[in-house]
């Protein structure tokens, strides 16, 4: 099958085209990036506005993220079929037309709407920014260029709530959603003007069996993920039902992918034994980076008893930890077994997971800022590396596929680990409740002396109420605990992951592109 291949650095006349097309395509992840939390804070707010219940207002989030997991699979047909170019500038140009309509929404109805469609051309941003940025620039640079990119995928989650809440409460809540404008008309026209188209294999067919499979399966699983929760899991006929849905999609698409004369997705990805193992990695470095933003916020403001601003604030170093080991990163894979820069990093990540499942509400802001600026430094030294070793031996011809097929694993990554640790978290906050109160009796002789007799006797309303809030803060702390105690285990099959990858060698020869003219 023809695949599109990119234009190389030799194909621009100039380093200003060259940063104006990096900068734009940037601009388009980190938009994307940003969409998938900034919203978060914002729903209560939404709430009010759109007149929806708490369960009818999480649809904003999930109709993104099902829009979004759907529509990046076939981001590489899409390129090789149309061109990355026209590819690139309709995507960015819808994503910036349906978040000033999200911006503008009157209804809960328009909302969800407009989301889907925001999600549907937000899907191709990520991907198509990395497959440019890596044929930008020749292999002995592409390590600094993943790290730049890097920045704005790993940085846009972490840094989303924090800009979300400041445009809430300085402006409100549709700005959260017009933010998305200046920059999308800005990266539309770089796009446009400067950045070289690629092939186009007009007689390509789209292949819609796998396509309707695969949506079938991933907008089932998301839901499934995104429900089970509230539902009960599979106390619930609907879960069930989305659960056997899900496992049909994909048994269907595996099937017909490996049968099929031209699925959309190429088999020979799959036969790149680092490439593969980046899927693996991918997938758990997704499921540690939005599941511990997820479970920091409420922890801090509901246990540590600090605002939404001081939240913030607290949550940034760890950002700063991954813009700081990026910087570093992309040279030392060039002058280090990528692998041990990788393992260097699941290491530091543990460590991170490990103190936070030591912690209490009473820990010091110093030491706090400390370990998330360690787990971001961590991550920073993951993710590069893989990048570079991902796509070092993956022929160039199938790279749009190859960042798509990534980032589809990363948004799944997220999605199993923001449901996981949310179960996980309410069944411990259940099972750790259950067993404080157990001690709470009238043959308990400390809660009948002193102080305790009045503020805490269960006998007294008054009383009873005082000691269950007790009863459920000190739930909620061991809760916690348990929750990043479980994320620790589950990120240690990591480093079995970076055992099975072969050293490439990150040299700066490579296959040439061939640059096509309009």
């Amino acid at each position: 099958m023809s695949r599109a291949v990119g234009a190389s650095h030799e194909a621009y006349e100039s380093r200003f085209e060259l940063v104006i097309v990096m900068l734009c395509s940037m601009a388009g992840t980190l938009m994307q990036a940003l969409d998938s939390t900034i919203a978060n804070v914002a729903l209560p707010y939404m709430q009010g506005s759109l007149q929806a219940s708490r369960d009818q207002i999480t649809w904003v989030l999930t109709s993104y993220i099902v829009a979004s997991a759907i529509m990046t699979a076939p981001v590489g047909w899409l390129a090789s079929r149309f061109g990355r170019k026209n590819l690139a500038v309709f995507c960015i140009a819808g994503f910036t037309i349906t978040s000033m309509m999200c911006g503008a929404a009157q209804s809960l109805e328009q909302m969800i709407l407009f989301r889907i469609l925001q999600g549907a051309f937000g899907a191709a941003l990520s991907p198509l920014s990395q497959s440019i940025m890596l044929d930008l620039y020749p292999p002995q640079k592409r390590g600094q260029i993943m790290a730049i990119w890097g920045m704005g995928v790993m940085v846009g989650p972490i840094l989303g709530p924090t800009l979300g809440g400041y445009l809430t409460d300085v402006y409100n809540w549709r700005w959260v959603f017009y933010v998305n404008v200046p920059f999308g008309i800005a990266s539309t026209l770089g796009i446009w003007l400067f950045l070289r188209d690629t092939h186009r294999d007009q007689s390509l067919r789209f292949d819609w069996m796998g396509f309707a499979v695969l949506g079938l399966g991933l907008g089932a699983f998301q839901l499934m993920l995104d429900r089970g929760t509230s539902q009960d899991w599979f106390g619930s006929g609907e879960i069930i039902a989305e659960a056997i849905l899900a496992g049909l999609g994909f048994y269907l698409f595996i099937v017909h992918m490996f049968t099929s004369e031209r699925p959309f997705i190429p088999r020979a990805v799959f036969a790149d034994r680092n490439f593969v193992s980046s899927l693996f990695l991918m997938f758990a470095l997704g499921l540690v980076m939005l599941a511990s933003s997820a479970l920091l916020p409420p922890y801090l403001q509901n246990l540590g008893g600090y605002s939404v601003t001081e939240t913030g604030l607290l949550l940034a170093p760890r950002g700063v930890g991954v813009m700081f080991a990026m910087l570093f990163a992309g040279r030392l894979a060039f002058r280090l077994d990528p692998r041990y820069l990788m393992a260097a990093g699941v290491l530091l990540l543990l460590w991170s997971i490990w103190e936070m499942s030591r912690w209490t509400p009473a820990i010091t802001p110093s030491w706090l800022v400390f370990t998330t600026f360690v787990q971001g430094i961590g991550m920073g030294f993951i993710f590069v590396p893989m990048n570079l070793v991902a796509f070092a031996t993956l022929p160039a011809v199938y790279r749009t596929d190859g960042t798509a097929l990534i980032n589809l694993i990363r948004n799944v990554g997220m999605a199993v680990g923001v449901s996981i640790t949310t179960t996980v978290l309410a069944s411990s906050l259940q099972a750790a409740h259950s067993q404080l109160s157990e001690h709470v009796t009238r043959f308990n002789r400390a809660l009948g002396v002193n102080a305790p007799s009045m503020m805490w006797n269960p006998q007294l309303p008054f009383g009873l109420q005082q000691l269950n809030g007790v009863v459920e803060y000190n739930a909620q702390v061991i809760a916690y605990a348990n929750d990043f105690l479980f994320m620790f285990f589950i990120s240690l099959p990591a480093l079995l992951v970076i055992v099975l990858m072969k050293r490439p060698r990150l040299t700066p020869q490579t296959q040439p592109l061939e640059a096509v003219s309009e």
